[in-house]
């Protein structure tokens, strides 16, 4: 079985998606061959459509954007439309990381990966919408034992190329203290890019 892990975050390096695409690895079988894309621009190349066109399973992992995913992901998404309609058996999974605790706030964004699917003639597989992914790169193994269940049982079916049903997680981590990290996090950010959190109450 080949395997398709897309990373379709626009962060080149370091991004949640692609620490997620690494710990669901872990889940699949060593007979497996695991490809790795990157989505991070508006269009793929022939090299890599010719990698897509050869594998069995498309595992897609993106941050949620505005209830949905990112636009230069949905760009790739119908270049593929283009090439694969209606051609091709093959699995799709999704995994929609987002800022707010709640992974539930991920399920328009599968709804999108599931409507692209039916449109495109490939199968739907389920997906898992994970809550609390802006602090999944700066946390320990603890806080993340829910999605290492989650991916757990996605590996499984990956590998018997079942259908699953979307499950929503969220981190092992009280939510009242990820705000708070949360809070600090974007004021840091401000104030190494020259701003104020004052800032922005300016009328502009």
């Amino acid at each position: 079985m080949r395997i398709a892990f897309i990373d379709g975050s626009p962060k080149i390096k370091q991004s949640t998606s692609g620490i997620l695409l690494e710990d669901i690895k872990s889940s699949i079988s060593q007979q497996a061959e695991c490809i790795d894309i990157t989505m991070h621009k508006q269009k793929l190349s022939d090299i890599q459509l010719e990698q897509l066109k050869s594998v069995d399973v498309f595992v897609i992992s993106c941050p949620l954007y505005v209830d949905g995913i990112p636009g230069h992901l949905l760009s790739c998404l119908g270049q593929l439309e283009e090439t694969f309609k209606n051609q091709l058996q093959i699995n799709v999974y999704g995994i929609v990381n987002c800022g707010f605790y709640e992974g539930q706030q991920a399920r328009y964004a599968l709804n999108i990966l599931e409507n692209w699917c039916i449109k495109t003639g490939l199968i739907w597989s389920g997906g898992i919408g994970i809550g609390g992914g802006g602090g999944i790169s700066q946390m320990p193994n603890g806080p993340r034992v829910p999605i290492n269940k989650a991916f757990q049982e996605m590996g499984n079916n990956i590998m018997q190329k079942q259908i699953q049903k979307n499950q929503y997680v969220s981190i092992a981590f009280p939510r009242f203290l990820y705000k708070v990290a949360a809070q600090f996090g974007w004021r840091q950010l401000m104030k190494s890019n020259g701003g104020k959190p004052k800032d922005l109450n300016k009328q502009w």
